[in-house]
């Protein structure tokens, strides 16, 4: 075969993986005791390597408060001195199979959702997602979030789960982007789902009532509750197409609001960079562009396989959220089948004539075409110690396509 024809099989392969993904949600465990390699004082943060000194704002924040929720130190003061002399251990989140919304920071106590690729036996776990602290807030209100989520909610759902024996992910799914989710920032119909699955079984467990209903008031007032979920999913989902040869599909985005980076099947564990870009959004009262850091998360995971903004235009509710129209919508999900390989036969949506979702980024149709993934996505300030202030939709950097290219070309000896 010649370079094309390799190039063409693998990413056939690299599809067949995306499209046969299986997930399923197996535990919600503290981290330390699920995911590889998170030992002693560590914490895993969103996207590419960065040190500490060149994190942005809101992420800085985000490890504060985690180093507080921990316990390791009892003043912000005292968390940045640790910090500072490099006491806690930053690692990204991809390097241990996981995925953490916004700063993404996970530490050892935190429970994650535990999601298991039925199909490859594969694992991949997420962190909890709420509107304060993963977006820089370190006060007292943002850690008691942190506190109730390890020491009722999840204890709760834990048993719940554990009582069916699992919870195919799939369904759930299937039915939310038919419902008018987009599996990113707008998770009204997968969050319902989900807590209607959950109430049921924390009732079949005997959970305690004292425990049972602070839960069933968290799950059923949730409405991002599910994103936690569908980024392990897509995690889960991702991975098992990882490593193959020739392969120019993409296999994660990621950003930590200084740099935005991607890895590609064929290159494996290499990062290719550029810098984060701004959102263009809408902004919660009280702020403006002028306080906005760049794009952060792990959270295009959902994008890398075919949800988020590539589903847009089947989620108009959205747009109250970030901005734009539905006509607009509509063509960002048209335009995002131009730098992909395949569609999801089971993943459907119904605004565009119940057509799959879009999947398996190529580097090769990105760069030939011009056209960057587009992404939704919430907002941090560009300080520490700031809640959400709003959301909106970006671009990935064309440079980091590019790069990988440039990498993939040198690699395979392509002319």
């Amino acid at each position: 075969m010649d370079i094309k024809q390799k190039i063409e099989k693998a990413n056939e392969e690299a599809a067949r993986r995306l499209i046969q993904g299986e997930p399923m949600l197996v535990d919600i465990a503290p981290a330390g005791e699920v995911i590889p390699e998170m030992q002693g004082r560590m914490i895993t943060h969103s996207g590419p390597p960065i040190e500490w000194p060149r994190m942005c704002g809101a992420q800085k924040g985000a490890i504060i408060g985690q180093v507080l929720y921990e316990g390791w130190a009892k003043t912000v003061d005292e968390a940045k001195a640790m910090l500072e002399k490099g006491a806690i251990r930053l690692e990204p989140n991809h390097h241990h199979q996981t995925v953490g919304p916004m700063a993404g920071t996970i530490s050892p106590s935190a429970p994650v959702w535990v999601v298991e690729n039925k199909a490859f036996g594969n694992r991949a776990f997420c962190r909890q997602v709420e509107g304060r602290q993963q977006f820089g807030d370190y006060s007292e209100e943002a850690l008691q979030g942190l506190r109730l989520w390890r020491d009722v909610w999840a204890p709760a759902l834990r048993k719940g789960l554990l009582k069916m024996g699992g919870l195919n992910l799939k369904p759930i799914i299937t039915q939310a982007l038919q419902m008018g989710d987009e599996l990113h920032n707008r998770h009204r119909a997968s969050s319902s789902l989900f807590a209607n699955v959950m109430a049921v079984t924390m009732l079949e467990a005997d959970v305690p009532k004292a425990e049972m209903l602070p839960t069933l008031k968290y799950v059923t007032n949730h409405n991002l509750i599910f994103l936690g979920l569908a980024m392990a999913c897509g995690k889960a989902i991702a991975d098992p197409a990882m490593g193959i040869e020739y392969s120019t599909v993409v296999t994660a985005m990621c950003r930590n609001g200084t740099e935005f980076g991607i890895r590609v099947s064929g290159l494996g564990d290499e990062w290719f960079t550029a810098a984060s870009p701004l959102v263009d959004g809408l902004y919660l009262p009280g702020y403006s562009a002028s306080d906005a850091g760049f794009d952060m998360g792990d959270s295009a995971i959902t994008e890398t396989v075919g949800w988020g903004a590539f589903t847009i235009g089947g989620a108009p509710g959205i747009l109250s959220l970030v901005g734009g129209t539905p006509e607009e919508a509509l063509a960002y999900s048209r335009e995002m089948k131009k730098i992909t390989t395949a569609v999801h036969p089971t993943y459907r949506m119904p605004a565009l004539g119940f057509v799959g979702t879009s999947i398996g980024i190529d580097i090769r149709k990105v760069v030939q075409t011009g056209i960057a993934p587009i992404i939704d996505t919430a907002i941090a300030h560009k300080n520490p110690g700031y809640p959400i202030i709003g959301a909106g939709l970006v671009r990935a950097p064309l440079d980091c396509f590019k790069q990988a290219l440039i990498a993939f070309s040198r690699k395979y000896n392509v002319g």
